[in-house]
């Protein structure tokens, strides 16, 4: 258990690279115009060897990297920082353990909490998930799923959104948030957990992710952004979990990809939410290279807190951590929730962390680090200001219950069930109409009046669960409409507002017509419906979905993660009876992801469909909003809808592929996932990334690319100061006993030692005394360390962030309502292994019938960027880069190369100003 296995003292391979940059040259540049490099007045080193392996290979591991580096207050951490090492100054080593190890599964109110140091008046710490509201309490709101906000493309409601979170969990009482998620970024269209996250864009989910972790914070709730990092399936993700499927392997999935593909696609979210000041990062089950998530001391060491300059604290995945020094060593900051399994009542930290302190296995420095981390994101949100006592209880909603779950102690007051929703569920509705995509639209078949002459809604997608909103745990299950997705990422709905309800509401207030069939199997019902509504001249509206969720849950035999991409319960087969009846058939889907549509996207009686996502408690509100017109739809896909299931290039492993070892996932596409895939294949989706229409109409005209002075690159060079100590402390184990008479709650973690004799305290033969053998070389130096060339601040080197052009482009709507547009910015970055183009910004903007809208982006030094890792830094190659503005990743009108010749090519849209800096 506590040996330092080599196994774990593993990383990512420096120089391995698909070869993309490996025409670039070493070029002086000493102007700004017409420049051929983006740098003035520096020499860039050539490129990756253009015979480097891709490194997405069964087996590989990755080095180490040591020391963990210690934070350093910087990028806007020094106030906090300054308040946390005061803090940390006054605690004892037992404290400091305490501060840092959860006190066990259903060991206190909240999914995770971290000891108490009642002489300083510190409560502890409650975490609590979920990305999408409070989970596991009533009287909060279930906002709308990461997948839905990310189809706003909206920054405003991304941040109101995480507010709106932030705002409720602050006032049940919680300091750290579990979310939000870009990891799963979406690799697989399959994968369980998509939903929880954005978009498999790294660039739409980092915007998003950033503005969330704002929200959240400036609510005064410590963000945990998660889960770092490769984490993109269920299957194989835990051994125990598997186990209970059929499945007799040893170690969960290697998620095995290549440096470049780290830093260009998977990391670069992960970036996004280290700039925006996110107070905590969770580590992930699997490993990434042979190497777990939680013990990866290149992932966390090197990439995280060294690259990425990382200040806040890394907490384990529940059930993720699997081991004790190693993991200390390796930049683990907080073990949740604390025991090695749920309820045993034994840890890998806890006692053992104070062992390892007091036998030297783990410097000072590294204990006060961790403890400094945590402190310092509980002040950087200002926790410690008004607090809010827990209210509420994640094991039960009964008003009285047990204090501490497990151990049935102490009997009382447990859930004031406190109101925290204010308005957020007006904001919810708002978010959710705005995340809706309509696809098709044929003859303006929407917005409907509500006075047609008979409504028919179809599919229990419509309508309620007959268990109730809540009545299955955790959502694992797909009965009425897909309000939220399954797992732990989910929330009690206060309500739920089915699309059935909110069409009747409608319609009766019209003095309409409307009759239902909401069981999907009710062929002869259905079949008589709509053919009566066609009849009459009605519309039928047909509600579909498409579930999925984490892998402890299964449904209808899937995983967490999606079989495949068809339609739940019979959907396809719902919708083609509907339509061979009536030919105003309207398609409603609520889905996790892409799905099939093969099959009656194109059928000339299915005059519209709507991508609706998963819309939280105001989903039947938000789609007769959309449906009736209320809201001119102007969300777009955040990802892309195929033709047939291998167009998308990557898949989820369901079979074991490396015998009873560990299950290996080969990374091998590279950055080339859902529209950059396609693009690189030259396959056509039917509705492409970024797509989506309105009630209205859009042209693009005027681009203009306006260049910005820059500051020349200079790579992150010199030392560190050295690790601080905060504080001596009693090496004589007989001062860290549990004190004479206390009372040990059952199964709750402590830091206090059995008895003053280490070895037997420890309960591991070689625990007793320092593992200097185990050790990995320079894991306890704190001296002054190099600084990493590509780091220099949270989210990297800072000069990445420098602007070099300033883009605008005019977006006038040509139609009769006034409706919103999402421009989209994307770069072609011109080399032979580059995808075609990469999103790079975008806006969304309200614009009434006949204006004119001017849409502008700035592009930096980081979107023209490739990963180089051979000099283990950011280079622009010398390949011609090219930006587009559109309103797709299909439909670019509007173009202009930056090199070559000055002439924009119209599109069709008009003339466009040449470039003032080019390449």
């Amino acid at each position: 258990m506590w040996r330092i296995a080599h196994a774990v003292i593993s990383g990512l391979a420096v120089g391995a690279g698909s070869g993309i940059l490996a025409n670039a040259q070493s070029i002086p540049c000493n102007g700004i115009d017409n420049c051929t490099s983006p740098f003035p007045n520096t020499t860039y080193p050539a490129a990756v060897d253009p015979n480097a392996v891709p490194g997405a290979q069964s087996g590989q591991i990755s080095p180490p990297f040591y020391p963990s580096p210690w934070m350093d207050g910087s990028g806007g951490w020094d106030a906090a920082y300054a308040k946390a090492q005061a803090f940390v100054r006054q605690l004892t080593l037992l404290e400091k353990v305490n501060l840092t190890t959860g006190v066990g599964w259903e060991g206190d109110r909240c999914v995770g909490n971290t000891g108490k140091i009642p002489r300083l008046n510190f409560t502890g710490l409650c975490l609590e998930d979920s990305p999408v509201g409070v989970r596991d309490t009533d009287f909060n709101t279930v906002f709308p799923a990461g997948v839905t906000i990310a189809a706003t493309w909206d920054r405003e409601l991304f941040y109101q959104r995480g507010y709106g979170m932030g705002d409720e969990h602050k006032h049940k009482g919680v300091d750290i948030q579990l979310g939000p998620v870009v990891g799963p970024l979406g690799r697989a269209p399959e994968a369980g957990r998509n939903w929880e996250g954005f978009s498999p864009d790294p660039v739409l989910s980092g915007i998003a992710v950033a503005q969330t972790v704002k929200g959240i914070q400036d609510a005064g709730v410590m963000a945990c952004t998660k889960h770092y990092i490769a984490y993109e399936q269920e299957h194989f993700r835990q051994v125990t979990e598997s186990s209970g499927y059929g499945y007799n392997f040893t170690g969960e999935y290697s998620a095995n990809l290549d440096d470049k593909t780290m830093h260009e696609l998977y990391l670069w979210p992960f970036a996004d939410a280290v700039r925006a000041g996110t107070a905590s990062i969770m580590c992930v089950y699997n490993n990434i290279n042979g190497s777990y998530g939680c013990q990866n001391s290149h992932t966390l060491n090197y990439l995280l807190k060294g690259e990425l300059g990382f200040q806040g604290f890394v907490m384990t995945d529940w059930g993720a951590h699997h081991s004790g020094v190693s993991s200390a060593l390796a930049g683990l900051d907080m073990s949740m929730p604390g025991d090695t399994a749920f309820d045993s009542g034994q840890s890998f930290w806890g006692a053992n962390l104070t062992i390892a302190v007091l036998n030297g296995s783990i410097p000072e420095w590294r204990i006060d680090d961790m403890a400094t981390r945590v402190m310092a994101g509980y002040y950087l949100v200002g926790l410690d200001k008004n607090p809010i006592p827990v209210n509420f209880d994640a094991w039960t909603t009964d008003t009285y219950g047990y204090l501490h779950y497990i151990a049935s102690e102490s009997y009382g007051l447990i859930n004031e069930h406190v109101d925290v929703r204010a308005d957020h569920g007006q904001q919810a509705r708002t978010q959710a109409a705005k995340g809706t995509v309509l696809l098709k639209n044929t003859n303006n078949a929407l917005p409907l009046t509500g006075k047609e002459k008979l409504t028919a809604v179809f599919g229990d997608d419509a309508g309620d669960n007959p268990y109730g909103p809540n009545g299955c745990s955790d959502r694992g299950c797909d009965n009425g409409t897909l309000g939220m997705a399954w797992g732990s990422g989910t929330a009690n709905f206060p309500y739920l507002i089915t699309p059935l309800t909110a069409i009747q509401n409608e319609v009766f207030s019209n003095m309409g017509a409307i009759e239902d069939v909401t069981d999907n199997y009710a062929y002869d019902q259905i079949s008589a419906l709509a053919r009566r509504a066609d009849q009459v001249g009605g519309v039928s509206l047909v509600f579909v979905n498409a579930d999925s969720g984490e892998g402890y849950i299964v449904v209808d035999t899937n995983e967490g993660d999606r079989n495949n991409l068809t339609l739940w319960r019979g959907g396809a087969e719902l919708i083609a009876n509907v339509s061979s009846q009536h030919n105003n058939t309207v398609v409603v889907m609520h889905t996790v992801g892409p799905v099939d549509i093969s099959s009656f996207y194109d059928h000339p009686n299915i005059t519209a469909i709507i991508w609706a996502g998963i819309p939280g408690e105001q989903s039947g509100n938000a789609i007769a909003d959309v449906l009736y017109g209320r809201v001119n739809p102007g969300g777009k896909l955040p990802f892309t809808i195929g033709k047939n299931r291998p167009d998308y290039g990557t898949d989820v492993l369901y079979r074991l592929n490396n015998g009873t070892d560990q299950p290996q996932l080969n990374f091998q596409e590279g950055v080339f996932i859902d529209y950059r895939s396609f693009d690189k294949q030259g396959i056509d989706p039917i509705y492409e990334f970024g797509y989506g229409i309105s009630y209205t109409n859009f042209s693009y005209s005027n681009l203009k690319i306006v260049g910005q002075r820059a500051n020349n690159y200079v790579p992150n060079a010199g030392q560190t100061k050295a690790a601080p100590t905060l504080g001596n402390f009693s090496t004589d184990p007989a001062g860290y006993v549990f004190p004479a008479g206390f009372h040990e709650v059952p199964l709750y973690i402590y830091p206090y030692l059995n008895n003053s004799d280490i070895k037997s305290a420890s309960n591991d033969s070689d625990y007793g005394e320092p593992a200097n053998e185990y050790l990995p070389a320079g894991s306890q130096d704190g001296s002054p360390q190099p600084k990493i060339g590509a780091g220099g601040g949270p989210g990297g080197n800072p000069q990445l962030y420098d602007v070099f052009y300033t883009v605008t482009a005019d977006i006038t709507n040509t139609g009769k309502v006034a409706g919103d547009e999402v421009p989209q910015v994307y770069v072609g970055l011109g080399g032979p292994d580059d995808p075609k183009v990469v999103l790079r910004g975008f806006d969304r903007l309200t614009i009434a019938p006949g204006a004119t809208a001017t849409f502008s982006a700035e592009l930096t030094r980081r979107d023209f960027s490739n990963w180089d890792p051979v000099s283990q830094n950011w280079v622009i190659s010398n390949y011609t880069k090219t930006v587009y503005v559109g309103s797709s990743s299909r439909k670019l009108p509007l173009q202009q190369a930056l090199g070559g010749s000055s002439n924009a090519t119209a599109g069709g849209y008009g003339t466009h100003a040449p470039a003032h800096r080019m390449f």
